[in-house]
């Protein structure tokens, strides 16, 4: 998940650090925002070092003048945590106003928002903070109250902020009781397969993995169990996913059927080859000096898209991919039809698809006309690719 954290002037803020941190090992992207009085605690060049990303503290640098920063960065968060929330910051939020970088990017997030106050007891308990904590909350806002411990001030009273450990495990539940897909468990494959000819050489295609990746980072930030089944990938593998490693379309099937039975969806991203060696030389095949030619005999493999839609339940969701260079709809049409899917995605891949982050697909269901959706980076495509399972699953709870 795309995760701003908003830190504001208090002495608590040495612990925001922490926090951001193990967001980071919870596997979620992280931008950080500063109030100038922030900066008295923590510096921007260590949250910048840590987040790898520019911090965001001031509207009106050089940097900056040419762009609307607070609006991109509105506009990439997820979910916004203010930590350590001052009296004065949520004050200002309360009321609406937008008076520096972190009020005005945090006016512009539509975002959830997640408040961690920290100040003095004193402050805590005045009317006027009460009043504005009132206020936030009806507005939405979710309030993580402070604890009972020893304040700046040397004694103990209500209004420390409560531990990085803490605080990452409430947000963590925050964001699973609003993930639409929890409890859900979902199979993708991804890349593409190597068939051996001999231990040296195989026949592959040019997939990079991209797509079947990106789609299971969008199930894994909706909350589902995710499964991924890969086979050759040029990209990094993502976190907090089960993988599994399947080199040939044989192994691919044989792991993917035996998740399927338990898994609620399952969404075919690989490059299957529909051909592999019909004989597999135990040692390399030399060129001899005379040789012009070489024959290879080659066998059809196991289609995994038919054959597991030929076992699929009807509470199960299949969705599969058509790569074509010609014909696109009427391709992906009989493929929809023979495969037992619910879903075919259909791309033109005759040019800058392989290994390119962008991709424009069409969306093709059972009695439903084609959805063509307008080019898009592949991880907007793999969003909007979970939001239709997502639908559909809805749809088949109701029926049932």
């Amino acid at each position: 998940m795309r995760i701003t954290v908003y830190l504001t002037g208090g002495i608590a803020a040495y612990k925001a650090v922490e926090v951001i941190r193990q967001l980071q090992k919870q596997h979620h992207e992280v931008k950080v925002v500063m109030t100038k009085n922030a900066q008295k605690f923590v510096t921007t060049n260590l949250l910048a070092a840590l987040t790898k990303e520019p911090v965001l503290d001031d509207l009106w640098t050089k940097d900056v003048e040419s762009s609307v920063p607070h609006v991109a960065l509105a506009r990439w968060t997820e979910l916004a945590v203010i930590v350590p929330a001052t009296a004065n910051f949520m004050a200002k939020i309360a009321n609406g106003l937008a008076d520096d970088a972190a009020s005005t990017t945090l006016l512009a997030t539509n975002a959830p928002k997640l408040i961690v106050p920290a100040m003095n007891d004193q402050m805590w308990l005045n009317p006027a903070t009460q009043r504005n904590l009132t206020i936030l909350k009806k507005d939405g806002f979710k309030i993580m109250e402070p604890t009972i411990g020893l304040l700046a001030e040397g004694y103990a009273a209500k209004g420390r902020m409560p531990e990085p450990d803490q605080i990452v495990a409430w947000v963590e539940n925050q964001i699973h009781q609003d993930r639409p897909l929890k409890g859900k468990k979902i199979i993708i494959s991804a890349g593409g397969t190597i068939e051996s000819i001999d231990p040296v050489r195989f026949i592959g295609n040019r997939s990079s993995g991209k797509m079947g990746i990106a789609i299971a980072e969008a199930a894994r930030d909706a909350g589902a169990e995710v499964t991924l089944v890969y086979g050759n990938v040029s990209v990094a593998l993502p976190e907090g996913i089960n993988l599994i490693k399947a080199e040939s379309a044989q192994v691919m099937y044989e792991a993917i059927k035996k998740q399927f039975a338990s898994s609620d969806a399952l969404i075919m991203a690989a490059a299957v080859a529909d051909w592999r060696a019909e004989k597999v030389a135990n040692k390399k095949m030399k060129k001899q000096p005379d040789q012009q030619k070489l024959q290879l005999e080659l066998v059809r493999n196991i289609d995994i898209l038919q054959t597991i839609g030929q076992i699929k339940r009807a509470d199960q969701l299949l969705i599969g991919f058509a790569a074509e260079t010609n014909d696109l709809l009427e391709n992906a049409q009989a493929k929809l039809a023979k495969k037992g899917a619910d879903y075919i995605v259909a791309n033109d891949v005759s040019q800058d698809v392989f290994g390119a982050d962008q991709d424009q697909v069409v969306i093709l269901s059972k009695n439903k006309k084609p959805e063509f959706w307008p080019r898009m980076t592949k991880q907007e495509v793999a969003n909007k690719i979970i939001d239709e399972l997502l639908e559909s699953l809805k749809d088949d709870k109701k029926k049932n």
